[in-house]
């Protein structure tokens, strides 16, 4: 499947930008998966407005592809004929995305897999050939290519990615299937690296940006580079986000990824709130992804704000020991309590019932 074989609406929205949340897994209390409480988040996300949903990725757990627990099938094709219903009783079409990983012939098996379930893209994590060389990484890329577009993914370090430099990104953009990146480094240096080889690749018309940086959403979103290159001055930008922190308080990020879409179509001056409100959604990240201890309650974090909302059963996680970390629970009260205008409680309440119906 190319790029070209995509739908001319999903070709365009995921050019124009648009909010992806990461799906997180619905488990529980005995860590079984819950299609009940699956299938709800799935709706919530498209009555939100998100245009994408991905799905078997970082927030999902990665874990579900272990063969004992083997949740990778069912999970993704439960979410995508949710999607293809709840969207198409509405007349939309929602660009799906599935997270890809492992060594070249699972990362194969899993792109044939999701592309028979009705997949637009794969989101692949490069994260089980960090020792390879920049030639076996491309190569892989290209195989996966063959079968699905793919969405790049820049994972930061401390959650198990791995750095990528410069030259693998410049090389990564000439491959043709390409049809975006998802920088998530949370680092400016690896962001602008990113930037700069797709457009050193001549390729940033055809390559759309995401943030992935949850740590500056925001900032990201309403910044233009400017780089120099061999052809010319290219002006280029983050257009959306595909975010795990996105998979919470939807319906607002919607809301303020359209905000931010028309002052930049306008070529209005940039609010100095909005920079304010940068701060503040990092602020609630920190809580939600448990900045102050290295990320170790990132998953269930989400799943608290979630679970409070009544949209997941509980926090539990495959791991056991992935739980809150000590102190978060209070970070989530402060943060929830600082910021009540990035919520969407009163949407959530205004249409759970129908969710879980």
């Amino acid at each position: 499947m190319q790029i070209s074989d995509l739908s001319p609406t999903i070709r365009e929205n995921v050019h124009r930008g648009i909010v992806i949340p990461a799906q997180p897994l619905a488990l529980d209390a005995n860590r079984q998966f819950d299609p009940r409480y699956q299938t709800a988040l799935t709706r919530y996300y498209i009555d939100a407005g998100a245009g994408g949903i991905a799905v078997g990725v970082h927030s999902t757990q990665f874990a579900i592809r272990d063969p004992s627990i083997a949740l990778y099938d069912p999970v993704l094709r439960l979410t995508s004929e949710v999607i293809d219903e709840h969207a198409g009783s509405q007349g939309r079409e929602i660009f799906k995305v599935a997270g890809v990983c492992g060594r070249t012939p699972q990362a194969i098996g899993e792109a044939e897999f999701v592309r028979s379930q009705g997949y637009h893209a794969c989101l692949l994590s490069l994260a089980a050939l960090a020792d390879s060389t920049i030639d076996d990484l491309i190569a892989h890329c290209r195989e996966v290519a063959s079968v699905m577009p793919v969405i790049g993914f820049y994972l930061q370090p401390a959650v198990g990615g791995c750095v990528l430099p410069y030259e693998f990104w410049r090389e990564f953009a000439e491959i043709e299937n390409v049809i975006a990146v998802k920088v998530a480094a949370f680092n400016r240096y690896q962001t602008l690296d990113v930037v700069r080889a797709i457009c050193d690749a001549d390729r940033d018309d055809a390559i759309t940006l995401y943030t992935g940086n949850d740590d500056n959403i925001i900032a990201d979103l309403l910044t233009t580079y400017r780089i120099a290159t061999e052809h010319g001055v290219k002006s280029v930008r983050i257009r959306g986000g595909l975010l795990g922190h996105w998979c919470v308080w939807t319906r607002k990020a919607v809301e303020l990824l359209d905000e931010i879409h028309l002052i930049l179509d306008r070529s209005d001056d940039i609010p100095s709130e909005l920079l304010s409100r940068n701060i503040q959604v990092t602020d609630c990240n920190a809580a939600f992804f448990d900045a102050a201890n290295g990320f170790a309650g990132c998953i269930p974090g989400i799943h608290e704000v979630l679970r409070r909302q009544g949209l997941l059963p509980g926090t539990w996680c495959l791991d056991p020991n992935e739980v809150l970390s000590d102190g978060q629970s209070k970070e989530i009260d402060r943060v929830i309590a600082a910021y009540p205008a990035l919520n969407d409680d009163a949407f959530v309440r205004e249409n759970l019932s129908r969710w879980l119906r």
